[in-house]
């Protein structure tokens, strides 16, 4: 999709307001009955949601929105664009090349982001999904962050919220972050290669590869943020992540449209709040599975704690990130102006989420 100019947003516009959109049945029991016949267009535009590489599993409620055509049933033709790192991702959508792009809230409350006037409109994860391992061979007698000083610690290239988990155990624990050598790793076969030769004694990264180092005995778990409570134990409360955000002027502009994408996200939420195994291995392309499914599938299952129920900004959440975000502890009021739960709390309603 090229640039949207203001005669293509006109069309947007009047997509929303005269097209028969149609209500879908309210959700009984465990799922919600898919339509025989997918609804009309709710607007002629395809919607462009902006995403980091999906090889990690903080996007997977997107993923399944799409391959299970939530996202259709909602009347919307959605595209789910790729973008080498949340930068690029951040400045398609400010060039009018994307509507939307998933982002930690963190990212959201940044210095050079906050006066872009961004919102997050509904909430894939409430944990960073990031795991800080130490080497059992280079450093078979860790017992704290201490033992890191002087280390080589591995972190994923451009990944503020790998970045977040470092240095929050680090701070936890009184060392410097100028005490370890922090090596950033541009791609995760980098990583797993360096870890593996000896070259790295630490590595904070996403999964599944933790997953899979964790299982061959490779390395000892120092932090946790799979899950809600490792995450409540390194930051103090839940941590949004997968946040689906555009310029408030998007959000007031096409409510229904934000609306739509809302009710696709929760449904694939809810959507997984059930899925087993072959449900998943049906439903997410073969190429996420990286050639291990085995691993993959233990991930998810691992992870399905790091995930919202219901799409809602998780309660404490805002404020977690801001303990420990970039420069002065943000007001209240500056907190609240960068989400909104409306959007969320309908389809909670709609699919008893």
């Amino acid at each position: 999709m090229g640039l949207l100019n203001r005669r293509q947003w006109g069309a947007a516009a009047a997509g929303l307001m005269f097209a028969a959109g149609q209500q879908s049945a309210t959700a009984q029991g465990v799922t919600v009955p898919r339509p025989a016949t997918l609804p009309p267009k709710l607007v002629g535009t395809r919607i462009v949601i902006a995403v980091e590489p999906r090889i990690g599993l903080s996007n997977l409620p997107l993923t399944v929105a799409e391959q299970r055509n939530f996202f259709r049933e909602e009347g919307l033709d959605v595209e789910l664009r790729e973008f080498a790192d949340l930068g690029q991702a951040m400045a398609a959508v400010q060039a009018k090349a994307a509507h939307a792009m998933c982002v930690p809230f963190a990212q959201l409350l940044a210095p050079a982001v906050r006066a872009m006037n961004w919102q997050s409109f509904v909430v894939q994860g409430r944990a960073p999904q990031v795991v800080l391992g130490v080497s059992h061979k280079t450093v078979p007698g860790f017992r704290g962050a201490g033992d890191l000083r002087g280390r080589r610690v591995g972190l994923r290239a451009k990944d503020p919220l790998a970045q977040r988990v470092l240095m929050a155990f680090l701070q936890r624990e009184q060392v410097k972050e100028e005490e370890v050598q922090i090596l950033p790793q541009t791609s995760a076969g980098a990583a797993l290669l360096a870890f593996r030769g000896g070259q790295l004694d630490a590595l904070c990264h996403a999964d599944p590869m933790m997953t899979l180092l964790e299982q061959q005995g490779e390395l000892r778990v120092a932090v946790d943020t799979r899950s809600l409570s490792g995450t409540t134990e390194v930051f103090g409360g839940p941590v949004p992540v997968g946040c689906l955000s555009a310029p408030a002027e998007f959000v007031e502009q096409f409510p229904r449209v934000t609306q739509a994408l809302t009710d696709a996200v929760v449904h694939a939420l809810k959507w997984l709040q059930t899925a087993g195994p072959s449900d998943l291995i049906k439903t997410v392309p073969e190429s996420h599975f990286q050639g291990d499914r085995a691993i993959y599938l233990a991930t998810v299952e691992r992870s399905r704690d790091a995930w919202t129920a219901d799409g809602l900004m998780p309660r404490g959440g805002p404020e977690a990130v801001n303990r420990v975000g970039e420069g002065a502890t943000l007001p209240p009021a500056e907190l609240a102006r960068h989400f909104t739960n409306a959007f969320a709390l309908k389809a909670k309603a709609r699919f008893r989420a």
